[in-house]
């Protein structure tokens, strides 16, 4: 985990610092968070921690379990499906918003986050997805939209969960031609091209999403239920 600054309000420090840590995948999907071990981590005492632990469990980041502690949530296949269909619709109306509201420096900004991402190599994941996740953030932004934003961050949240579940897909052709048509057309203030490249860009990538949190699901339950009993073919009798 990277170095903890200690703020002037430690409560509220250690609560970014531990919600930073989980957005950009330090502490990964499913891991515990052990109040002793954070502490000496962060040179402070459990209180700070067990406030932020439960902050972090209101903010859907984190699952407190009985006699367990909490972890970092593990969002199921339906739960992404709900996920990429709000995103789907959120991201093109970002989009379409960014092209019709975006500024001089919005354009600069944009421009700037699509080269951060193009420019990590390939096997950078964590870094992929931070940036991923701040180019997108920039297109919101463009959009000049208090609602919008509100809504964005918490939808940002269960997506990182997702992208640092899989960990697949960044660095894909697909990712980096969808993210120059979507940016093409904001910056080309076509509100209605900017609309569906969004779009597709999501349901792309949530489809591919989907597909492999169902195939670990389905993998899930096969090893629970054990070995399948021998066909009645394979018996021997008597």
């Amino acid at each position: 985990m990277t170095e903890f600054q200690r703020p002037g309000l430690v409560r509220e420090g250690v609560y970014q610092h531990l919600r930073r840590a989980v957005l950009d995948g330090e502490i990964a999907p499913g891991e515990r968070l052990g109040e002793v071990e954070l502490g000496q981590h962060l040179g402070v005492s459990r209180t700070p921690i067990r406030e932020a632990i439960m902050r972090l469990t209101q903010d859907g980041l984190l699952v407190a379990e009985a006699n367990k502690g909490a972890r970092v949530r593990l969002l199921s296949a339906a739960e992404a499906r709900d996920t990429y269909a709000v995103r789907e619709e959120l991201d093109g109306l970002a989009a379409a918003l960014a092209a019709a509201q975006h500024t001089p420096d919005d354009a600069h900004a944009l421009s700037a986050a699509l080269r951060a991402l193009n420019a990590v190599q390939g096997e950078d994941y964590r870094e992929q997805t931070r940036l991923d996740l701040a180019f997108h953030r920039a297109i919101t932004h463009a959009a000049h939209n208090a609602a919008l934003t509100d809504l964005a961050r918490n939808l940002e949240q269960r997506v990182a969960l997702i992208k640092h579940r899989t960990r697949t897909y960044n660095a894909r052709p697909e990712t980096a031609a969808q993210h120059a048509a979507l940016l093409d057309a904001v910056l080309g203030r076509d509100s209605a091209a900017a609309r569906e490249a969004a779009r597709l860009h999501v349901r792309t990538f949530g489809g591919l999403v989907l597909a492999e949190l169902a195939l670990e699901e389905l993998a899930d339950e096969q090893d629970a239920a054990g070995p399948a009993p021998p066909s009645p073919a394979l018996v021997s009798h008597p």
